[in-house]
């Protein structure tokens, strides 16, 4: 082997090569470690000011027991919200009341339908004509109706009758138009006397009253007449004979002899007078007292109103009832033909033992 100057140990050279390299790598990991210490401080300051979120919890896929729910808002806070909710919707309540209202004021809403009212019975009250007080009396209680029917009728609030000419009248008698008058079940007498009342009133203003004025009659001395003809007459048209009769009798002087005004008197109304009664001391006696009775003698109806406004025109004086027939008179200005149909009446009614009269067809 040979020693020449060019020649080195192999080893030797691997060895500084290796220290080489060391001292390279040494001084590049230097670097690196210097330029991390770098960027890690950097990274720590903008960490210090803005730290990062939170990492999520890892997920785990084993199964976990049910967790009791979150604890509520504490109870203050519960009853604040409601009371809060209570006062908005009565507010609302309040905004819609006065919506409504207002509504109604304007005329928006039409009104609730009213409830049905439940019917009232009613019952038929007739009242004949020439019916006097005490007998009508006798059909409004028999009607149910409540309350004293004469007394109810002595006065009426509202109706006058001095408009007629009757000057302070013991009572209504007269005015109370007869009629059919429906009337509530158990109501009060005062509502039947106000029906009769404006009954008349309308009736008596369709009536002519010209003649009667012209004999110086007034209202009030026309019912006293048709009171008297309702209450003799029995056919219909012998109403205006029997009013020409009372004219004709008034106009001469003669007492009127009519023996309704006594009945009226000592109110009998249905049987045979008797001789006491016919001498009964009353201003009601037209035997023994001439001129009209004091007043009617019960109340017309309108049929013999208008005859008593405006009786034929007749010169009869007398009328006796004719024997065998439904009340019909003989009428005559004769006082001898009268006493003649007078013997005639009596013979028939001494025979008959009753009024000789005959209405069974």
């Amino acid at each position: 082997m040979s020693d020449g100057p060019d020649w080195q140990d192999p080893l030797s050279e691997s060895d500084d090569a290796a220290a080489e390299r060391e001292r390279r790598r040494a001084e590049r990991e230097a670097r690196r470690r210097e330029r991390q210490g770098s960027i890690g401080e950097r990274v720590r300051e903008e960490m210090a000011e803005d730290p990062p979120p939170a990492a999520p919890p890892p997920q785990r896929t084993e199964a976990r027991a049910a967790q009791p729910p979150p604890p509520g808002p504490p109870r203050a806070a519960v009853n604040r919200r409601r009371l809060g909710a209570l006062l908005a919707l009565a507010a609302l309540a309040f905004v819609a009341f006065v919506v409504v209202v207002a509504a109604k004021r304007l005329g928006g809403d039409d009104p609730a339908p009213a409830k049905p009212q439940k019917e009232l019975k009613t019952v038929s009250v007739t009242i004949p004509e020439g019916y006097a007080r005490n007998q009508v009396a006798t059909v409004a209680e028999d009607a149910g109706l409540r309350g004293n029917y004469e007394q109810e009728t002595k006065s009426f609030k509202g109706f006058d009758p001095g408009k007629y000419g009757a000057e302070d009248p013991p009572s209504l008698e007269g005015f109370l138009f007869p009629a059919t008058y429906e009337i509530f079940k158990h109501a009060k007498v005062g509502d039947l006397v106000k029906a009769q009342l404006d009954a008349f009133e309308q009736n008596i203003a369709g009536v002519d009253l010209k003649y009667a004025k012209s004999k110086n009659l007034t209202v009030y001395d026309l019912l006293t007449i048709a009171s008297m003809i309702e209450r003799e007459v029995q056919v219909p048209e012998e109403r205006d004979d029997v009013a020409a009769v009372i004219y004709n009798r008034l106009k001469a002087g003669m007492p009127l002899g009519i023996d309704a005004t006594i009945r009226f008197a000592v109110q009998n109304f249905d049987k045979p007078l008797l001789e006491s009664e016919l001498a009964v001391e009353s201003p009601y006696n037209t035997r023994t007292n001439t001129g009209l009775p004091p007043g009617p003698i019960g109340s017309p109806g309108l049929a013999s109103i208008e005859a008593a406004a405006n009786p034929a025109d007749v010169s009869y004086l007398f009328y006796v009832v004719k024997p065998g027939t439904c009340g019909e008179h003989v009428f005559t200005d004769s006082e001898q033909k009268a006493a003649r149909n007078t013997a005639k009446y009596q013979d028939a009614l001494e025979a008959k033992g009753s009024s000789p009269t005959d209405c069974s067809e």
